[in-house]
């Protein structure tokens, strides 16, 4: 009887990390991002922590024939610099409501830098909402988590 018990105990405690593990796996790793107007697959991006804020680079382009390409659009320093590789969101902060504000949010089509937020969907902690910000106009991507085998 008592080897049952525990037998039990350690299921459930074993679910139980699982649980956690899942929960707890944030906005931090690897992301498909998506076209919010085209629904086409961009780029993966990975979101990372560094000094206690929330950075993210372009790790991988999709688009075929983009694979090499260039951020003309952009200006200063990262003027016709590959796409792969930049850092596109820099120096987040999280805030009280869970989410992860700034001013530095880059879209490499454009050139152009955004205030914007960062959180994950309440109802799907695989899909990562990306917010960008001009004055009270916004746009919202929908990124999906990638997961390695």
């Amino acid at each position: 009887m008592k080897r049952k018990k525990r037998i039990k105990i350690g299921v459930l405690l074993l679910f139980l990390g699982m649980v956690q593990t899942s929960y707890t796996q944030g906005i931090f790793g690897k992301w498909k991002t998506i076209d919010d107007n085209t629904g086409t697959a961009k780029a993966i991006v990975e979101v990372y922590e560094e000094n206690g804020k929330m950075n993210a680079k372009i790790l991988q382009v999709l688009e075929k024939g983009r694979e090499n390409a260039k951020c003309i659009k952009c200006k200063g320093d990262l003027k016709d610099k590959p796409i792969k590789g930049m850092h596109i969101i820099s120096n987040f902060k999280q805030s009280d409501e869970g989410e992860y504000k700034g001013s530095n949010l880059l879209d490499p089509e454009s050139g152009t830098t955004y205030r914007g937020k960062v959180w994950l969907d309440p109802n799907d902690g695989d899909k990562l909402k990306v917010r960008g910000y001009v004055a009270f106009l916004y746009r919202t991507q929908t990124w999906h988590r990638v997961t390695e085998p």
